[in-house]
Formats: C-alpha cells, structure tokens, sequence
C-alpha cells in the first residue's frame, strides 16, 4: 500500500488532474523499472505471523534495517511504519507483510541485485530474532484473527470500508502477498497501447505467477486465491477496465474513472480524515463532507490514485498487479516479463497483435480462467498456456532488442531473467502446481511444511 503523497498547490482547474498523470510522460532513455515485492512475516518456532510490537516483531524488524543498514524511518503518530534509502522504500501492508519499493532502475540486472540485497538485509534481522520471510499469493494457513494490525490510519479506515463494500476486501488487505512492477511510457499514445497490453495479457502474468493454492489450512479450489480474492473485492475500483480499449481513451478518460471511485481519506497533519465513500467531484467543488469549504491539492488527487485497484493502474507510471508473491527467481521474472513486452518497441507491436482480438468477454474469462486454473485456463476459445507461451517468447525477443548487458558485460542482455518463466511453458506447470503436488504427496496435507521448504 502506499504512502502518503506530497508537493502540489490547489487544484485550479480540472485540467490539472490529466496534467498530472501526463506528467509521467519521458523520453525513452529516462525509462526506469521499479519492482515491488511483498513478503510473509513469521515466528520460526510458532509458525504465527509476527506482531507489530515486540521482541520477534515488525518493529524490530524495521528497527534493524535501520540500525544496521542505514535505512531512514518513517513514522506516523510516533511508530515507525515505513523505511528511506536511495530511492526506495520498506513499508507495511495491513498485517504486516513487508514491502520493498525498489528504486527507478535502468535494467533487470540492477533491479535482480537490489532484491537480493534485500532479502539478504532482511534474512541477517529475522534470523537474529527468531523470524522468517515466506513468498507466497496468500497466507496458507492462517485465519482473519490470527493476523496483527500495523498501526497506519489510511488501513484503519480501509478495513471498515472494505467489510461493506465486497466480501473479500480484508482478505487482500491482511493475508495476501503480491509482486509488480512499474514502467514507464513516452507520450499519451504509447500509454494507451501499453496499458492495453498490460490489461489485456495480465492474465497471463496471473497464470504464470499462481502462487496460492492454500487458506486456512487446505487447498482452496484455485491456483492464485489471490486473484480470486481481487474479484469480489470493491467493483467500484478494481478489474479489467474495459473502457481503456474504446476508442477515445487517454489520460481525460481515466481521470473521469477515478473521479467515479469513492474517496477512502484526506491526509492532514499527519492524520487520515475519513471521506469514506465521498465524492472527489464535490471535493474539486469545495463541498466534500470531511472538510467543508476545501479544495483538494495535487497530492490529495495523487493519494486518492493509490487507492484504485485495477488489473493495471496509470498513476505517472503504469503499475502491472495481477501476479501473487514468490520466490525470489520470479521476483526477477516479473519485471523481465513487462519490460520484454514493453520497452521495445517491435515487442511491444506484436504483443498487441497478440492481445487485441480478446473482447472484454474474453479478456475477463481469462482472468477467472488463470485464478482457477492457471495455464491449463481457457475462455472464449482462447487457451492460456498458448497466450503464454508467445507472451514469453516476445518477451525474450524484447529483451534481447533491449540488448542491456550485465556482469560488466559478461551477460549480453537480460532475456535469462526469464527463466523461471521458460521452465513453467515447457512443464506447463506453475508455483501453486509444485505446491498441490507437495500437499497431496510427501506432506501429506499439512501446508505448514511450506514454510520450512519454501521460505527466503
């Protein structure tokens, strides 16, 4: 989840809301790569998730990445919540699943050698207080009471919202784990079409990143419950945004669709005012209930931009949401797979090819097709495991066109971040495949052997 955001005088005039996010727009060699990962916290000897306070806690945690590793906090009404370096982040999700905001990076290889240097960080702290870090799409074993609270007021607030609005809104929030991966685009054209493909072949990514086949205890029926979970959440601000393929969309147009997501908050002072289920419309007209007579600021339209949930979401990047947490090689593939898609321009060509004739009906089918099913998911005649196998192969062929080397030039490109991914096209088998096989073989059922097996 994110943090709050800052900078930007009143809002004026409604253009300012689309000149925001088209503000994103860069030349093609400022184009970064910012990977996001979330991870399991857990007590070694219990198995529980770790607390917020304590000796084997969250707190200590973060307390220990910075100590030791010279991480600036963050606090909000004096705990530390978050953490600062070099242009990225460690913050909280609800029940205290870690999260590494990586730097804007130029390439996968520095991506690749920021998370190990971060699991390595976190793994010296953890393994000195009794603590684990697991990478998986949900919790396996846990139930709704057995998760702590991380002391932030905007998930305060979340919580009693989401238990009105959707069925599985808490879910998400305390026992679910996610990667992603945030791009860039040069002009309003080149947005559209990438946020096309991103929409359009997120499925995919749900495929081949199903990593939750567990809950509470025992297989769930779905090979990324994450995803399942994403489907009865809040309508109002998650899915697959059909209007982005109509003819006409662009940055108004997606201004026009957040103004239609009811406000979660203000942030003033440190402190998140309740606007739950406001209208950011009457807010641009002084006449928001929370604060009578206010005009919102940029950063108030940049905080309420974080609290939409779609497969893919613009803000002045482009983020890809649809894949559950992992292993670390996956960590690595994630962004290999978007930015091979995305980031040269003949791979970005043919992965439209190859998305645009799925209709809405399809492209949603899709979507339950790869939480249920993964790459054995069809809809509308359309096989997953076909979509993915050429996804991935231009994905290679982009990041070979990339031609970024590393190792000081011993490795010519980054296309071998795809591995994981190769090797799930030619078995046809994902994460959450491997998973339900331990389960019904050599762990005879019992699901907490993931964590001894599996974790970082």
């Amino acid at each position: 989840m994110s943090i709050p955001q800052s900078g930007g005088g009143p809002i004026e005039r409604h253009e300012q809301l689309a000149e925001y996010l088209e503000a994103g727009c860069k030349p093609k060699a400022d184009w970064r790569i910012g990977t996001e990962h979330e991870k399991f916290g857990y007590c070694r000897d219990t198995l529980k998730p770790l607390p917020y306070d304590g000796p084997r806690s969250i707190r200590a945690m973060l307390e220990g990445l910075r100590n030791r590793y010279g991480w600036a906090p963050v606090e909000e009404a004096g705990n530390i919540i978050g953490l600062e370096k070099d242009g990225a982040n460690v913050s909280l999700e609800p029940g205290g699943q870690l999260e590494l905001s990586g730097a804007p990076l130029e390439t996968i290889h520095e991506t690749c050698d920021e998370v190990n240097a971060h699991l390595r960080e976190v793994q010296s702290v953890a393994d000195e207080i009794g603590a684990g870090f697991i990478g998986l799409g949900a919790a396996p074993h846990w139930r709704h009471e057995d998760m702590p609270r991380m002391p932030k007021g905007r998930y305060k607030l979340m919580t009693d919202y989401m238990g009105r609005v959707g069925t599985h809104g808490t879910q998400m929030m305390y026992r679910t784990c996610t990667v992603q991966v945030n791009l860039d685009f040069s002009d309003e054209a080149d947005m559209v079409k990438k946020m096309r493909v991103a929409l359009a072949l997120q499925p995919v990514a749900t495929a081949l990143f199903a990593n939750s086949p567990f809950f509470e205890g025992k297989l769930n029926g779905h090979k990324s419950w994450r995803s399942r979970i994403w489907r009865d959440l809040d309508a109002d601000r998650t899915g697959m945004l059909p209007f982005v393929f109509e003819e006409g969309f662009g940055f108004e147009r997606y201004v026009d669709y957040a103004l239609d997501v009811p406000m979660y908050f203000v942030y003033r002072d440190g402190t998140y005012i309740d606007a739950l289920g406001q209208s950011f419309r009457d807010f641009l007209d002084g006449k928001l209930p929370a604060l009578p007579g206010e005009v919102p600021t940029l950063s108030d339209w940049a905080d309420h931009l974080t609290t939409i949930f779609p497969e893919a979401r613009l803000k002045k990047f482009i983020e890809m949401r649809g894949a559950d947490g992992g292993p670390w090689r996956r960590l690595c593939a994630l962004p290999a797979f978007w930015v091979g898609l995305t980031y040269d321009a003949d791979a970005l060509d043919a992965a439209w090819d190859l998305a645009k004739g799925l209709d809405a009906e399809t492209r949603q089918g899709l979507r339950v097709a790869a939480s249920v099913d993964a790459l054995q998911g069809e809809a509308g005649g359309v096989k997953l495991y076909d979509l993915a196998r050429e996804a991935v192969a231009i994905a290679e062929a982009g990041l070979k066109a990339r031609a970024r080397p590393g190792a000081g030039g011993l490795i010519p490109d980054e296309s071998h971040f795809l591995n994981a991914l190769q090797e799930s096209i030619a078995s046809g088998q994902v994460p959450a495949d491997e998973l339900i096989a331990h389960y019904n073989g050599d762990w005879d059922g019992d699901v907490t052997r993931v964590f001894a097996e599996y974790s970082y």
